[in-house]
């Protein structure tokens, strides 16, 4: 109860400072502007009391939305982060008019205490809508706004007959956090628009448990390829982020999962490969369960298992869940495999991109290969964006990806 009462102080505090800069940069507006402005600044405010107060009962209820209740909840931060941000500039201001007025008591003229700068309450406002109207935006018209990226790879002794393979890969579904399943039909109509011949899924179908996946499997269940359609295992999907009562319950969750792969109809390869035939051609399809290069990450994967048995084929095609794994082991171990798929790093679903001119974001931070496409010699790599989200239920410039990737023959050769 304490602390709830403190949260609630501290929710309240920071409001009705914040609501000063929004009156101040409102002043000589018209009535009819500040009393929307006003009404929306505390109706948030309550909606956040009240979601603070039946937070408890919405995660009982078992008749409740849990993404949904994320959703809210996710909305209502970046709210009181904008707030805060307002709070800030405030703050900063204030500092100046106190610096002033002490001044002013020193010196042999005082002049009082300054009152508000109404330019600096007008650029809190705007700093702290401007985030707002962003990240919401994101939410409501980006999660689920699916974009076709297409690459052409040529690729060195690729044998006639598998000229123009068309691949689709999607990654990062992430079932747990959508609430509604009509959106994720039209990304489901691009890819079976391609009428492609091979389509991989990269990993992280579900956040945390199996089940998150099972309101959606009649719906990926309807994706569509000529060769078939092949799946492998993301760091979300093992159940490493749950606290399980038995190590057996954690090992069914991931039995129920690779059940619900089979059930749409997926090929689930865990660290093991596929030989496709092709146009008269032999096609390893490989495999690996989790690998990364970072320690943050278990590594379930064994490549070498994976790839036993496909010396023979014509193309070996590799999906891997996180990237770090290509430069990790792919390139310097594993010559003959020609392109890899991954995933994971889902653009941090936050960033700027201007296709064929600029490309950035945060994951470049984390990742040296967080999107699109890449070389290194002869072999490849592709980073899908993702199909889904996590954390923040939208996506600011990194729109959800949907991959169409062509292979060609080195015609020079």
């Amino acid at each position: 109860m304490i602390v709830r009462i403190f949260l609630f102080a501290l929710l309240f505090g920071i409001d009705f400072y914040a609501f000063q800069a929004v009156r101040l940069a409102l002043e000589s507006q018209p009535p009819v502007l500040k009393t929307v402005a006003f009404a929306l600044f505390w109706g948030i405010t309550a909606v956040t009391v009240g979601f603070v107060l039946s937070y408890g009962y919405f995660l009982r209820n078992q008749t409740t939305s849990k993404s949904a209740i994320r959703l809210l909840r996710g909305i209502l931060m970046i709210a009181w982060l904008s707030k805060f941000i307002i709070v800030v500039f405030l703050f900063l201001d204030d500092g100046r008019r106190l610096a002033l007025s002490l001044w002013g008591a020193l010196s042999s003229d005082p002049d009082g205490f300054p009152e508000r700068s109404r330019t600096m309450a007008s650029v809190a406002v705007t700093m702290g809508f401007v985030p707002f109207v962003t990240l919401v935006y994101g939410i409501l018209r980006n999660r689920h706004r699916y974009t076709v990226f297409r690459e052409k790879i040529t690729l060195k002794n690729l044998p006639p007959a598998l000229n123009g393979l068309k691949i689709v890969q999607i990654s990062d579904i992430h079932s747990g956090s959508f609430t509604d399943g009509e959106p994720l039909r039209k990304g489901i109509q691009l890819i079976n628009r391609e009428n492609p011949d091979l389509v991989f899924f990269t990993g992280d179908l579900v956040n945390s448990v199996a089940d998150e996946i099972v309101p959606y499997l009649d719906i990926f269940g309807q994706i569509r390829a000529r060769y078939g359609v092949f799946s492998v295992f993301g760091n979300h999907d093992y159940g490493d982020y749950v606290r399980w009562p038995s190590a057996e319950m954690k090992r069914e969750n991931l039995r129920r999962l690779a059940e619900y792969h089979r059930q749409m109809g997926w090929q689930l390869l865990r660290n093991e490969n596929r030989i496709v035939d092709i146009r008269g051609e032999k096609v390893a399809v490989i495999g690996v369960e989790n690998y990364s290069a970072s320690p943050r990450f278990q590594k379930y994967g064994d490549l070498a298992k994976a790839a036993a048995g496909t010396a023979s084929a014509a193309l070996r095609l590799l999906l891997s869940h996180d990237p770090s794994h290509w430069e990790a082991e792919v390139v310097p171990c594993f010559k003959n495999i020609a392109v890899t798929f991954s995933g994971h790093t889902h653009g941090m679903q936050f960033g700027i991109e201007i296709p064929g001119w600029f490309r950035w974001s945060p994951a470049k931070w984390m990742y040296k290969q967080w999107a699109g496409l890449y070389q290194s010699g002869q072999q490849f790599l592709y980073v899908n964006r993702g199909f889904g989200y996590l954390g923040y239920h939208g996506r600011v410039g990194i729109l959800p990806e949907i991959t169409v990737i062509e292979l060609y023959s080195d015609l020079s050769d």
